[in-house]
């Protein structure tokens, strides 16, 4: 039976599994790297190796409606996209309203996790940790989860441009980078157009002399600002919506989406216009990039092809000369290292999960993979809801399919994926945000039931389907069902709309518009019904209606 169960990281994912395991009755004890929790979202000073990394003025692009965990809504008078401080002090005030610190274990590196010699009928791990007197200590645990998160290896592919050996600026990845000091009065260029990428060039491009994006495909640029200045992922990720794009042919929503986007920047004119279509990838968050390119501080680049002494070549043949640093924003390696090597069946020595979650080689599946997944929405609550699912499995109370079904669904999921993807690994880490989360929801037993839903609670209904999927819809009912679900869904929008409440707006003394008038209707009434009736005696009408506005004035 399975009691104890390491944790391993301390960050945004290992809080949730620390909390849910306690939840759950199991006794977590979380190794911890470093001095304190955070994880990823920990700033600091300088890289250090083999940890997270980001830059100093990092502000998230999901907003705190949807990234929150379930049962624990951020602050009210939260902005509604935080700096990351904001979003660390958010996980303190969780770790402390749970009381989850006293189940991590700081200054703790987690060396190896290996099967016990009776794996097949304990399921057990010998786990070998470094504590921070570099003392060896060796534990047995019932189950793993590891939260460690996938941006601690960064790929840095130096080697595929020539060139790059005698080239006189520096060259260094994103996880170095912390902010634009060092780039200011330089020609910079920034390799890679994810948002670290869409980020750091915009960044940078408000210091340097000149400042160069390269990217290979382009992509489609939203802003975290939808219609009325609200959230965009809180008006597009509805269920509601999830079904339209279902429903309707890819073709048509790719067009419709993107000729909603190109009026705010048209992504041709722009050097902006990827190979792909919108819904194929991830599309680029970034509210200043189309700024910076209009006011001709960043200028858009094809693919990088190679270094010439103190230039850069790109793919078009255009070469920019004295250039002071290249920024790759090209990603991370996900190496576990401490991990079994028989869990890394894939092609390239990959992890290969079930659902992004399990590997199908145990023979006992007491050990999960947090977070190694890329979505169209936020993080947190799909690692939270995967913390569910894999304590339930670890307690027998939800069963796995076969090793064949689960090798079966992995090859399908990533043929599936292939066709955005042409990166096997990439694309075996693509999972859709509603339907994932539902279908983990299920095997949990906490996806809402609609059609009861409708019948018992309308009002909430409604702000379910049509209105966004935040993650309290997963604690309305079922295992782990929380109190304050329904309120905090009917309250969702007040909490969106409260950091706004700083100044108290004058209204305009309301006068009776002309515009609105009894008469104004009826003259424009009458109009419309002589026009159908007899278009020979639209003039006579006309000077009629004239002389009824005319009389209007005296009211």
């Amino acid at each position: 039976m399975v009691q104890r169960v390491a944790v391993v990281g301390a960050g945004s994912s290992g809080l949730a599994c620390i909390k849910i395991c306690v939840d759950e009755g199991l006794e977590p004890v979380c190794f911890e790297s470093s001095d304190d929790i955070g994880g990823l979202w920990k700033f600091k000073e300088s890289p250090e190796p083999e940890r997270s990394s980001i830059y100093r003025s990092l502000v998230v692009n999901t907003s705190k409606e949807m990234m929150c965990f379930s049962d624990f809504p951020m602050p009210a008078d939260y902005p509604n996209y935080m700096h990351n401080s904001l979003l660390l002090q958010y996980f303190r005030l969780y770790a402390d309203h749970f009381d989850l610190l006293r189940y991590i274990h700081f200054q703790t590196t987690v060396r190896s996790v290996a099967q016990r010699p009776d794996f097949s009928l304990s399921g057990q791990w010998d786990i070998v940790t470094i504590n921070g007197d570099g003392e060896e200590e060796r534990h047995v645990f019932d189950a793993v989860l590891v939260c460690s998160g996938h941006y601690t290896h960064p790929a840095l592919p130096l080697s595929d441009f020539p060139g790059y050996e005698t080239f006189s600026g520096r060259c260094f990845h994103s996880c170095e980078y912390k902010d634009a000091d060092a780039c200011r009065g330089k020609r910079v260029v920034v390799v890679g157009i994810g948002n670290s990428g869409g980020d750091i060039a915009v960044e940078i491009s408000r210091s340097a002399e000149m400042t160069f994006l390269s990217t290979r495909q382009g992509a489609w640029v939203m802003g975290r600002m939808a219609t009325n200045g609200l959230p965009m992922d809180m008006t597009a990720i509805t269920r509601f919506n999830n079904i339209l794009i279902r429903l309707l042919p890819n073709t048509l929503v790719n067009w419709a989406v993107e000729r909603a986007l190109n009026p705010k920047c048209d992504h041709k004119l722009y050097g902006l216009k990827p190979r792909h279509r919108l819904l194929d990838k991830k599309p680029l968050i970034n509210d200043d990039l189309p700024s910076r390119i209009l006011q001709g501080a960043l200028v858009m680049k094809p693919n990088l092809k190679g270094f010439k002494d103190s230039g850069v070549e790109f793919e078009d043949g255009t070469v920019e000369e004295n250039i002071d640093a290249v920024v790759f924003c090209t990603g991370y390696n996900g190496n576990f290292p401490f991990l079994p090597p028989a869990l890394s069946e894939g092609p390239h020595k990959e992890l290969t999960l079930y659902k992004t979650l399990f590997p199908p080689c145990l023979s006992q599946p007491t050990l999960a993979v947090m977070g190694l997944f890329q979505t169209k929405g936020p993080i947190m609550p799909i690692v939270e809801m995967q913390a569910r699912w894999a304590v339930k499995v670890f307690a027998g109370l939800s069963r796995l399919p076969c090793k064949e079904k689960m090798l079966e669904v992995i090859e399908s999921e990533r043929k599936r994926n292939m066709k955005s993807y042409n990166c096997p690994r990439k694309a075996a880490l693509q999972v859709d945000f509603i339907p994932y989360l539902d279908f983990m929801a299920e095997q949990v037993g906490v996806r809402p039931n609609f059609l009861r839903l409708l019948l018992r609670d309308p009002v909430l209904w409604v702000r379910v389907f049509f209105g966004p999927c935040t993650p309290y819809q997963y604690r309305l009912s079922g295992p782990g069902q929380w109190a304050g679900a329904r309120q905090a869904i009917l309250t969702q929008w007040e909490r969106v709309v409260q950091p706004f409440r700083t100044r108290v707006v004058p209204e305009p003394e309301s006068k009776p518009s002309v515009l609105f008038s009894p008469w104004l209707l009826t003259f424009g009434a009458a109009v419309t019904i002589a026009a159908l009736l007899s278009k020979n005696e639209i003039f006579p009408v006309l000077q009629g209606a004239a002389q009824i506005l005319e009389g209007a004035r005296f009211f």
